[in-house]
């Protein structure tokens, strides 16, 4: 295990470039099992997230080629029989490759994926997508059942706005004879790359980035290069810690259109910014007022930002109000902020007020959850004395290089292995 150790009350200053989007790595990387062709994935983050997934793709038997940024991939030899669980089980995400595996193989047992703690998160979902295709499920304890001779398409109407649903739903459905429409389906720039990357491949798909999609079947798909798009998560977690700690930074390789909301927001709390074709100026401001912030499906809100926007809500002069609907541990690092000396009341598993503004104070910490991390790292930017935060390794799962990328800005922050 390690930790970071952070000396606060230091401006940032000068650039930082944003890597590839974890959120559309995964899913790309999962659809790469559908050709037994050689694809080239590119401006991948080296993440532990990614590392993760491409463990389980060489545990399958593909062929993989890393190189820095980027990862070459043939799955022509992938054996199902030669799934590693534990590896599976150990990731959340790896859920994603379910469409995959019975998409080829027609037969797949998977055990029920990890992940981050930020709340219930059944795979109902997902197992209702692949019934209306047709597949046969069956529980077994803490393993799933699923088989297929050949997916059909079907009309789906999705119970909940999921986003790995409806990127199982995309990547079964390409390869399923006939046609399917998903409706309630996720529109998150994610989605979206994911249906951009499958079409690159030969899937024939319409209506990706609004809640309905069609997709016509196809016999094959083809090996492709692809570029994963930037990470907005990342933007807004950076963003946000120019903003709190006062300071300029210009953030570059950003999609604007991506950031529409979250613009919004930061303009609502009084930060000045500069947008431009790519890349994002965070301009040093003060004065920030107090904000309602509600996660929701894309356009809205994203639910991995409401944490760090709650570091703008301590400095912010008046109370917010911060609601996250999607997951009920969604607020743990509530309380590691209120260690620090947060004015905070959390009201129900879903939302929290923040009063401001209020100083806060280096402590020990720990990080619950990856954007919780993230969050508690910008904590201690601006607190006063030292902060430590343990489990930092979760961190690692979303954000590459972390400390380093921050300390090139100014920040007084390193990694300490115990």
């Amino acid at each position: 295990m390690s930790k970071f150790i952070i000396k606060g009350g230091y401006k940032l200053a000068g650039e930082i470039e944003v890597k590839g989007m974890k959120n559309a790595a995964t899913p790309v990387l999962s659809a790469t099992l559908l050709t037994d062709e050689t694809c080239e994935i590119g401006r991948l983050p080296d993440i532990l997230d990614v590392r993760a997934i491409l463990d389980i793709m060489e545990s399958l038997g593909a062929k993989i080629n890393r190189k820095k940024g980027r990862v070459e991939i043939n799955a022509r030899e992938a054996n199902i029989l030669a799934l590693d669980k534990n590896k599976v089980q150990a990731m959340r995400s790896s859920i994603l490759l379910l469409a995959p595996l019975l998409a080829r193989f027609k037969k797949v047992k998977i055990p029920s994926p990890g992940g981050c703690i930020i709340g219930n998160r059944p795979i109902d979902t997902h197992l209702y997508v692949f019934k209306k295709l047709g597949a046969q499920i069956i529980k077994e304890g803490d393993e799933y059942s699923l088989s297929c001779p050949q997916l059909k398409g079907a009309n789906i109407i999705l119970p909940e706005f999921s986003v790995t649903a409806t990127e199982n739903a995309l990547m079964a459905a390409v390869c399923a004879s006939g046609e399917t429409v998903i409706k309630m389906a996720a529109a998150e720039p994610h989605v979206q790359d994911l249906a951009v990357f499958l079409g690159k491949m030969g899937a024939k798909i319409e209506g990706a980035g609004t809640h309905t999609i069609k997709i016509k079947g196809v016999k094959k798909l083809h090996g492709v290069s692809h570029e994963i798009i930037p990470d907005q998560i990342e933007v807004g977690t950076f963003a946000v810690a120019a903003a709190a700690t006062h300071s300029e930074i210009l953030i570059k390789n950003v999609v604007p259109e991506h950031l529409d909301i979250i613009l919004v927001k930061l303009s609502e709390i009084g930060v000045k910014y500069e947008l431009g074709p790519d890349y994002l100026r965070i301009l040093p401001s003060t004065g920030y007022r107090a904000f309602k912030l509600q996660s929701l499906p894309y356009p809205g809100f994203p639910t991995d930002l409401q944490a760090p926007f709650s570091i703008l809500a301590t400095q912010a002069k008046g109370t917010s109000l911060i609601h996250d609907p999607l997951f009920e541990a969604r607020l743990s690092h509530i309380q590691e902020l209120i260690k620090m000396g947060a004015n905070a009341v959390i009201c129900d598993p879903h939302r929290v007020l923040i009063s401001g503004p209020t100083p806060l104070f280096g402590q020990e910490i720990k990080s619950p959850d990856l954007r919780a991390g993230a969050t508690l790292i910008i904590a201690g930017l601006i607190a006063n004395g030292i902060t430590e935060i343990s489990q930092a390794e979760i961190i690692d799962r979303g954000y590459e290089q972390i400390e380093t990328r921050l300390s090139r800005l100014g920040a007084k922050i390193e990694r300490i292995n115990d």
